[in-house]
């Protein structure tokens, strides 16, 4: 019989309502039951990428047992992160705050009004069930210590909201610092920063490289080719279908947790596009080519948006989960699917061993093929080999919900690269993105002719569009349409981008310290109203919208729009100091104020102009052409010609490409 996660659009919560625990999503109504019974709520959060989370509910949730426990003692609350981060990063930062680490699956134990006063990551069933008697002891025995428990993880809640300004804006020491932490932290033999396990640092590559096209350097230039000629040869990328697992488990990019998330497809796409015009390379085009084929493949909706992941686990032939199953191969399953005369070209080129890579299988891999990217038709024949044995294969689950953030985030990349490689047919899949998002994440209200976004959209959902968008949403939003703006020269997507400002500005800024609050004013208020500030696996929500108000800002010549990113910077003047790398995304935009915005605008009909500045990584310029707007970029400017501007003075107009390429050749 199901539970009430039946009701959900949320793949993952919909992976649970068969479980014998009696699940409530977060809702009034689980508070409510709580505060009638008068026990504690037990929080799981998790995603439905995420393999330990499987492993938990396998042991614990799907236990009939553990699930009489967890109903006995505590009104159970199952929370998509993905759907509402909002909660994960409230009740993570109370998990860090009592044991020193986080992760997935979250479990959190609180009050009934919903303090948190115990929690940890995952538990196998026997600590599990000991912790949950204990807990319940507490509360019925010891309420004073869980009070004490509450009232000490108060402070480290609201340290984000409790930020407060500098009369300054952040220097470029900052960039400066980070880029020495950077270099400091560099795997020399294996690429990337740190030790095991190592993730993309995508922000932090792409702050390199805008240093790099300043001041180029072979220190710069070896840290940043290294990095991503090691992260596209090792298991992590996918080179039989294309596309990035999350993270390595290991130094050498070997062994990816297998899930494959659109948010890290959108960034890795933006670094290697970036790289790939700076460095003029033809591997870094493929990867770019490969990535976007997958994520049209296999998490593009016929609707116009893209799905959110791809789990890290699948089912073999007799229906057992297995984590990356459907990605590794034994060399005999490979013997069986090649012809012959390919299968020593094969093994030699993925590198498979007769011992396996992983677990026994094989990862295909090119670890000591290091930045060999191309392939030789004989290769291509093998790829596509094993490509469509592999579909033969039960695939991983897939999340088919549609989140805001994400799309946005996605579409942004997606128009980058298809200025900078060339590809009109990508750039028009981001406008139908972008369309999709405004038709079906914007809800109208037909009555005060006002309008609100919202953040989890699902074809099946009832409705499709769920829960209030987020800072990091509209963010992401102003973002891409200021982008999609500059790409297709339509006036419309400025309008839209101001729109969605203007929605940003009233309902999620801190009058008193500055910044973007996490949660609209108007929406569902948790015990701590909080603001997404650290660069992550994603931006955050405020370095978002500081590059975005930038870029808006010197393209409609609204002094308000820069006037608020400068304020958002200045809340990260102290905080950055003291791990400034720790904010790559944040420092893309104090890169942007210290270097200064350079204004193109290119009057009448001149696409030779225009595909020369689309063509070139510019990332302290922006770009208007097409259909004017209201700004100074477009006031008595004579048709046929392209005008240079820094704080709308401008150089001499010019007519022609080398006219032009020169004007560019000194831009940062």
């Amino acid at each position: 019989m199901s539970n009430r996660l039946a009701l959900e659009t949320s793949p993952y919560l919909r992976q649970h309502q068969n479980n014998p625990v009696d699940w409530f999503s977060w809702s009034p109504e689980a508070f409510t039951e709580a505060q009638r019974r008068e026990v504690p709520i037990l929080l799981s959060v998790g995603y439905s990428a995420c393999h330990w989370c499987h492993v938990m509910a396998h042991e614990c949730f799907e236990d009939q047992e553990t699930a009489n426990l967890m109903n006995e003692l505590f009104v159970n609350i199952k929370v998509d992160r993905e759907e509402r981060p909002d909660i994960d990063a409230l009740y993570m930062d109370a998990v860090q705050a009592m044991s020193g680490r986080g992760g997935w699956p979250m479990t959190v134990f609180m009050s009934p009004d919903g303090h948190p006063f115990y929690g940890g990551t995952y538990f196998p069933k026997p600590s599990f069930m000991k912790l949950m008697n204990a807990v319940s002891d507490a509360w019925q025995n010891r309420r004073t210590d869980i009070e004490n428990n509450i009232a000490a993880l108060g402070e480290s809640l609201s340290r984000t909201a409790a930020v407060t300004p500098d009369d300054s804006l952040p220097n470029f020491n900052l960039v400066t610092r980070a880029c020495e932490q950077l270099e400091a932290a560099f795997d020399h033999q294996w690429g990337g920063f740190g030790s095991a396990p190592k993730f993309p640092s995508t922000m932090n590559i792409d702050l390199l490289l805008r240093r790099y096209k300043k001041e180029p350097s072979e220190t710069l230039k070896n840290i940043i080719v290294t990095t991503l000629d090691a992260m596209a040869s090792g298991g992590m990328y996918d080179h039989i279908g294309g596309g990035f697992s999350r993270y390595s488990v290991d130094e050498k990019w070997l062994v990816p947790h297998f899930e494959k998330m659109l948010y890290d497809q959108a960034l890795l796409l933006r670094v290697y596009a970036h790289a790939a015009t700076v460095f003029k390379s033809e591997n870094y085009q493929q990867i770019c080519s490969e990535i976007v084929e997958y994520v049209l493949r296999d998490l593009h909706s016929q609707d116009g948006g893209f799905f959110s992941a791809e789990d890290a686990d699948s089912l073999d032939d007799h229906d057992h989960s297995h984590e990356g199953h459907f990605y590794v191969f034994t060399p005999s399953e490979l013997r069986e699917i090649l012809p012959k005369n390919l299968v020593k070209l094969a093994f030699d080129h993925y590198e498979i061993l007769d011992a396996g890579n992983f677990e026994g299988k094989n990862i295909p891999t090119r670890l000591t093929h290091r930045g060999d990217f191309k392939r030789s038709p004989e290769i291509e024949e093998i790829r596509k080999i094993i490509f469509e044995a592999r579909k033969k294969r039960k695939r991983p689950l897939l999340d088919d919900k549609i989140l805001t953030e994400w799309n946005a985030m996605m579409a942004a990349s997606l128009i980058e690269a298809a200025n900078l490689l060339g590809r009109k047919d990508w750039l028009e899949k981001a406008e139908q993105n972008c369309e999709f998002l405004f038709r079906e994440l914007r809800i109208s209200d037909l009555e005060n002719g006002s309008s609100r976004w919202m953040r989890s959209w699902q074809h099946n959902g009832l409705p499709r569009a769920r829960h209030r968008a987020l800072a990091c949403d509209l963010a992401h939003l102003v973002d891409a349409f200021t982008r999609l703006a500059e790409a297709t020269g339509k006036a419309i997507w400025i309008s839209r981008s101001i729109e969605v400002t203007e929605q940003l500005l009233a309902d999620y800024w801190d009058e008193k310290n500055g910044g973007f609050f996490t949660v609209a004013a108007d929406a569902e208020q948790l015990i701590v109203r909080q603001k997404d500030l650290l660069d992550n696996a994603t931006p955050s929500a405020n370095s978002v919208a500081a590059n975005a108000l930038l870029r808006l800002g010197a393209l409609t010549g609204d002094e308000k729009f820069s006037r608020y990113a400068h304020e958002i910077l200045r809340l990260f003047t102290r905080i950055a100091e003291a791990a400034p790398s720790a904010f790559g995304n944040l420092l893309h935009a104090v890169y942007l104020v210290n270097k200064g915005v350079t204004e193109i605008a290119i009057t009448g009909d001149k696409p030779e102009l225009v595909e020369l500045v689309k063509q070139s990584w510019l990332p302290t310029a922006v770009l208007t052409y097409g259909e004017p707007f209201e700004s100074p970029l477009w006031k008595d400017r004579r048709p046929g010609f392209a005008y240079v501007c820094q704080n709308y003075v401008c150089s001499a107009p010019v007519s022609t490409v080398d006219q032009l390429r020169e004007a560019l050749a000194s831009l940062g």
